[in-house]
């Protein structure tokens, strides 16, 4: 299952972010993918804010500490792997014992976990779209617990124009 959704704004991004947190639960992976400038501390304030974190305007890129932790309904540990050069080095920052634990995490550059990315995960990538402004965001959830997480979404995605937006008709309005 993959669902496309698109934002115009940052308003938008963090307001889908907003939803999924809700949905999340302390064990949880959020794997982001996209490139620099692409929106994922964008959509990250929006996940930290469904999670119960008071303020978003905590919530800032990791790169130079590469993990903050903000408290939530559960812990959120927003992990930024954008400065990590080596795959090993992991360990030494403690991002294993972070994954499957009391938390949820929310890791930007997913890609550079390797062998220690989890089974069990929602990936999200974003995209500029072609369209000023609009970023094509795709939602794929990696094992049972995702995909049954966001299955009541690819009802209401099915029925709804998918593709680049058309006027004020777009996906992201579609999804609750």
């Amino acid at each position: 299952m993959r669902i496309e959704v698109f934002s115009h704004s940052d308003h938008e991004t963090k307001a889908l972010g907003k939803r999924i947190g809700r949905l999340l639960e302390a064990g949880d992976v959020v794997c982001l993918y996209g490139e620099l400038g692409s929106g994922k501390t964008t959509l990250t304030k929006g996940l930290a804010k469904g999670l119960g974190v008071q303020s978003e305007d905590v919530v800032r890129s990791p790169s130079f500490v590469l993990i903050h932790r903000y408290q939530g309904r559960v812990p959120v540990d927003h992990v930024d792997l954008f400065r990590l050069d080596v795959p090993g080095s992991l360990d030494d920052v403690g991002v294993r014992d972070l994954l499957g634990g009391d938390g949820v995490v929310i890791v930007e550059w997913a890609e550079r976990l390797g062998d220690l990315l989890p089974r069990e995960r929602l990936d999200i990538t974003l995209h500029y779209s072609d369209e000023v402004d609009t970023r094509q965001i795709t939602l794929h959830p990696q094992g049972a617990r995702h995909t049954r997480l966001l299955e009541p979404w690819q009802a209401q995605v099915s029925d709804t124009h998918v593709g680049p937006p058309h006027g004020d008709k777009h996906i992201l309005g579609a999804i609750r």
